[in-house]
């Protein structure tokens, strides 16, 4: 439990704490996803709702090694590369889902950690691994939609330039583009939110240790 108490630590430093990853970071969040996906595995681990919530944690880190792989791919193979799958706009969308979920994970565990500090026996009904699953199910459903919608506005920027100002196109791509900006911004204050919500509850949760 030490070992995921510090994998958590690292992930709200790489996520809710530092402005935008770094290589460092990444590094390292990566070698901790594998290192708690490994000990998760473990029997000496119980499966209850905090583990399910970390292991969907450290499996939304393989997002970041796909963006990776595929980064590599298209350095090493640039010249013969013209697929849009391989182009920048897909592997950022890859990494925004990675956050977006990981800042929803991070979250929904502090919630539980502040629900076992103050109501241990009134909120056990909800801290159950049925509910957990389906916690993380429903984040990266909304999460996934919200990165075909980003990934459906680049497709259609990229061809604007040679469809018609009449075709239909162009209709989809104003309502796409306009329901990507409002997103981002909703995503932007969203993580403001959380932010501050995360805080407030370890503040609680500290303090009530220190008083006891």
């Amino acid at each position: 439990m030490k070992d995921l108490r510090r994998y958590l630590v690292l992930k709200y430093i790489q996520y809710l704490v530092l402005s935008s990853s770094n290589a460092i970071s990444t590094f390292l969040g990566l070698l901790g996803s594998l290192y708690t996906i490994i000990i998760l595995q473990s029997a000496k681990v119980s499966s209850k709702s905090t583990a399910v919530l970390i292991s969907s944690l450290a499996k939304a880190d393989i997002l970041v090694c796909v963006s990776i792989v595929s980064e590599m791919v298209v350095w090493t193979f640039d010249a013969s590369i013209s697929s849009t799958a391989f182009t920048s706009a897909p592997l950022q969308n890859l990494l925004t889902a990675n956050t977006h979920i990981s800042c929803l994970l991070l979250s929904c565990i502090a919630f539980e950690a502040y629900l076992i500090t103050f109501f241990p026996m009134e909120s056990r009904h909800l801290r159950t691994v049925k509910n957990a699953r389906l916690t993380s199910r429903i984040i990266w459903t909304l999460v996934t939609a919200e990165c075909a919608l980003f990934q459906m506005n680049d497709l259609l920027k990229a061809s604007s330039t040679s469809a018609p100002t009449r075709s239909p196109c162009i209709l989809l791509f104003n309502f796409s583009s306009t329901a990507a900006a409002l997103l981002r911004s909703l995503s932007y204050f969203l993580g403001i939110l959380l932010r501050i919500v995360n805080v407030y509850f370890y503040y609680k949760i500290f303090f009530s240790i220190s008083n006891r």
